[in-house]
């Protein structure tokens, strides 16, 4: 894992506009490319048609308990290996409907500490349990197996994963969902989302180095 510390992982942001509070992203460099298709062996073109569809998962909450505290943003990834699309639900958006359409043809779902905060948050406010509609992988585990430990931000230092906003952690993004809710500041509710992000796109990230370096 020493020579995945020593590289500087960067996530292309693409500014987006809203629709409400609902943010899609789609980048432009995942489809791919007319003549590459048209190139593709037989084999290859089936493995496009059964690859699974990935998402990525982070929730922002009010505070630690399940039963006291609200979901303020679902930030969720999605890809299926021709093109990608990020989605946030904000505040009343964040619904068991959206949330259930939005992973409808999802296989796989990985977080970061998803099993034991994520997944049990959204099945108390939300009423679904998220790991019997699909597949759930905990990048924490695996992290830990490679011996990398604490919190996700400490994994991405350690391993050189790149952040723009710094400064900001949980505590920081209740404060600023306060600031957005009580003094309707629009700056706050975009930093929030900007760091949400960063906490969503930064798990492919992650996902993608522990395939490479995993022993």
């Amino acid at each position: 894992m020493a020579e995945a510390g020593n590289q500087k992982f960067e996530i292309k942001m693409r500014s987006e506009k809203s629709a409400g509070k609902i943010f899609t992203d789609f980048l432009a460099d995942d489809f791919p490319k007319p003549l590459a298709r048209d190139i593709m062996s037989n084999k290859e073109q089936l493995a496009r048609k059964v690859s699974m569809r990935e998402a990525y998962l982070d929730i922002e909450t009010t505070g630690l308990s399940c039963l006291d505290d609200a979901i303020t943003v679902i930030g969720i990834y999605l890809t299926d290996g021709f093109h990608s699309q990020f989605i946030q639900l904000v505040g009343e958006e964040a619904t068991r409907k959206s949330l259930m359409e939005i992973l409808s043809d999802v296989d796989i779902l990985y977080t970061y500490n998803g099993s034991r905060f994520d997944l049990p948050f959204i099945e108390t406010a939300l009423e679904v349990d998220l790991a019997r509609h699909c597949q759930h992988h905990d990048l924490m585990w695996d992290c830990w197996k490679n011996n990398l430990y604490g919190g996700f931000k400490a994994v991405e230092s350690q391993l050189g994963i790149v952040r723009k906003l710094k400064g900001i952690d949980g505590r920081e993004a209740v404060r600023l969902w306060w600031m957005y809710q009580k003094n309707q500041q629009k700056e706050a509710l975009d930093t929030l989302l900007s760091y949400n992000k960063e906490d969503v796109m930064n798990l492919k990230v992650l996902r993608d180095i522990l395939a490479v370096y995993s022993p």
